[in-house]
C-alpha cells in the first residue's frame, strides 16, 4: 500500500481542546497508509510527550515573535527536507505560517485548514487572513456544522470546501468505587454534596462568571462543590468574583491537570457555561468517561448534547437556567440515565478510529484533486509544445 508523509501542525501544544484532538487524530490514523508527524512552535507539554512515545516524529520549531524570519526559514527547510504530501494546520497561526513556508520551500503539499472554535467575536483582520488561507487550501475541516457554515459565510468560500468531522475521543477504562472515592478525598470534595467539575482554560469564552452567578442564586445548602481544572488569564478575576458573590467556599481552583479523565470519572457532573464552542473536547471526554454534562446551548454543544437524553442544555449566559440545571443534577437517577445514554452515543460516533478514518478520507480527496490538477498541467504543457 502506498504511504504518504503527513504533517499535522499547530502553534502550541499547551493543554487544550485542539491539542487533544491532534493527539486523538494522530492516534487514529492508519499507519499503513500514512506516515504522520507533528510540528509546533511553542509550549511543549505532556500531550506532545505522549505523541513522541507513540513513535510519531515531533518537530519543535521555536517562534519567538509575531514576525520571525528565522522561524519561517526553519519551517520552510522542514517542508523541503521532509517533502510532505499533506499539511493539516490546526490554527490560524499554523495555517498562515504554512502558506508562507510553502512559498519559501518551493514545495506544494496540499494544505488542509481548520475551523475549531466557532468564535463569533473575531476581529476583521482575522477574517481577512482566514479568507486568504482558505483560498490557498485544498479543504477545510470543521468540528461542527455551525463553525463550518459561519466560516464559509465570513470567508465567502463555497460550503463544499468545508467538511464537518466531529471530534474524536478515547474511551477510558472504568475505575472502581474505591478509586473514585480516593480521587474525591484527594481533592477535598466534601462528603454528602454533589461534586461538579469544569475542565478548560480560564478565559472569557468559557463564561465562568455565569457559573459563579448561578451558584450565588442557589441556597447555600443546595449548592454543589465545583472544582475548576485548568488555568488561564482570568483566574484572579474569577476568584475575586467568587468572593464578591460569597461562593468562594463552593469553588476549588485545581490549576492545570494531566488527569482530567480521572477527575471526570470521579465527579457527579461536568459544567460548561461557554459563550460559544465548536465541538467541545471537555464535553466529549466527560461523556466518554460516564460523567453527565451541563452545557450552554451554543455552537457545537447543540450538535453533541441531546437535551434531557445525553445531557442538559441551558440558555447561554442565563444564570437562573444554569442554577436550575445544576439543581436537577442532584438526582442520582437522572445522572445515571444521562451518563449511560451519553457514553453509548460517544462510543458509536466519536471514537479515535472514526476521527482518523473520516479525516483520512479528506486527505485522499485532496491528493486526488492535486494529482488531477498536475495531470491537467502536464496535458496543457504537452499541447503547448505540440503547437
Amino acid at each position: 500500500m502506498r504511504r504518504d508523509r503527513l504533517l499535522v501542525v499547530i502553534d502550541g501544544m499547551e493543554v487544550g481542546g485542539s491539542q487533544r484532538q491532534v493527539q486523538h487524530l494522530l492516534t487514529g490514523l492508519d499507519r499503513q497508509r500514512w506516515e504522520p508527524e507533528l510540528a509546533f512552535f511553542r509550549c511543549d507539554s505532556f500531550l506532545a510527550d505522549a505523541i513522541r512515545r507513540d513513535g510519531i516524529p515531533v518537530h519543535y520549531l521555536p517562534k519567538r515573535r509575531r514576525i520571525d524570519l528565522a522561524f519561517l526559514l526553519a519551517y520552510a527547510r522542514l517542508l523541503r527536507d521532509r517533502d510532505y504530501a499533506i499539511v493539516h494546520a490546526f490554527s490560524l497561526t499554523a495555517e498562515w505560517s504554512t502558506v508562507l513556508a510553502r512559498l519559501l520551500s518551493r514545495r506544494r503539499p496540499a494544505l488542509v485548514a481548520s475551523e475549531r472554535s466557532f468564535a463569533l467575536d473575531r476581529p476583521a483582520w482575522f477574517w481577512w487572513l482566514k479568507r486568504l488561507v482558505v483560498g490557498q487550501s485544498a479543504a477545510v475541516v470543521a468540528n461542527s456544522k455551525a463553525g463550518a457554515q459561519a466560516t464559509a459565510r465570513r470567508t465567502g468560500r463555497p460550503e463544499a470546501m468545508f467538511v464537518t468531522i466531529a471530534n474524536g475521543v478515547g474511551i477510558p477504562a472504568a475505575i472502581s468505587r474505591d478509586e473514585r472515592a480516593s480521587i474525591r478525598r484527594s481533592l477535598g470534595a466534601p462528603d454528602g454534596r454533589p461534586f461538579g467539575l469544569f475542565v478548560g482554560r480560564l478565559v472569557s469564552a468559557k463564561n465562568l462568571p455565569c457559573l459563579v452567578r448561578a451558584l450565588a442564586i442557589m441556597r447555600p445548602g443546595e449548592r454543589p462543590w465545583i472544582a475548576l481544572a485548568g488555568d488561564g488569564p482570568l483566574r484572579v478575576a474569577i476568584e475575586a468574583l467568587a468572593v464578591q458573590h460569597r461562593v468562594e467556599a463552593d469553588l476549588c481552583f485545581l490549576g492545570e491537570r494531566s488527569d482530567t479523565t480521572a477527575l471526570m470519572q470521579a465527579a457527579d457532573f461536568l459544567v460548561l457555561p461557554s459563550h460559544f464552542e465548536g465541538l467541545s473536547n471537555a464535553l466529549l471526554e466527560s461523556m466518554a468517561a460516564g460523567c453527565p454534562v451541563i452545557a450552554s446551548a451554543v455552537g457545537g454543544n447543540l450538535e453533541l448534547v441531546d437535551d434531557g437524553r445525553t445531557g442538559l442544555l441551558f440558555r447561554p449566559d442565563d444564570a437562573d437556567a444554569l442554577a436550575a440545571a445544576i439543581s436537577r443534577m442532584a438526582d442520582p437517577l437522572l445522572r445515571s440515565q444521562l451518563a449511560q445514554a451519553a457514553a453509548q452515543h460517544v462510543s458509536r460516533h466519536h471514537s479515535q478510529r472514526a476521527l482518523g478514518a473520516a479525516t483520512s478520507a479528506v486527505y485522499e480527496r485532496c491528493l486526488r484533486t492535486e494529482d488531477s490538477a498536475d495531470n491537467d498541467s502536464i496535458v496543457r504543457a504537452a499541447r503547448g509544445q505540440a503547437k
